[in-house]
């Protein structure tokens, strides 16, 4: 049986080589750009919202695997939830990746997002896998005059 890390290493560099959801949305009435000043990662992330739910969303961009991965992973995780549910999960997905909360206490919620509890270990990271998620954040709340850096 693998170990958990390989399996881990394995989900991430599937999303990396073959990332969901990676288009624009023609019809996207929401979206934000992101730029990571460390590494050169970006991203634009792209959303159809109706009545309060993300019928839709789509990312662009480019960056290592830990960013790609993340965006991607990110995208299939909130689309169908409302506005408020994909905001409760950026809070839960931070606090995994940023030590605030242990990836036993947040694995329920998190399903396979849980992959990025080890990311906590490497501060440098932290801001590879939170970029795509901040800029969600940017997206949702309309905060769009300028690119989210993860500085």
């Amino acid at each position: 049986m693998p170990d958990l890390r390989e399996l881990y290493q394995e989900v991430i560099l599937d999303h990396q080589k073959r990332p969901r959801n990676f288009r624009r949305l023609e019809n996207a009435n929401k979206s934000a750009d992101g730029y990571n000043p460390l590494c050169g990662d970006k991203v634009s992330v792209y959303l159809d919202v109706e009545n309060g739910v993300v019928r839709n969303i789509g990312f662009q961009g480019s960056g290592c695997a830990i960013s790609t991965a993340s965006a991607s992973m990110m995208t299939e995780s909130v689309k169908g939830k409302s506005e408020a549910e994909a905001q409760a999960l950026f809070r839960r997905f931070h606090d995994l990746v940023t030590g605030k909360s242990s990836p036993q206490d947040d694995s329920a919620g998190l399903g396979k997002l849980a992959v990025f509890g080890g990311v906590r270990d490497y501060p440098v990271r932290v801001k590879c896998a939170t970029l795509a998620w901040h800029t969600l954040r940017a997206a949702l709340e309309g905060n769009v005059a300028e690119p989210v850096r993860t500085e």
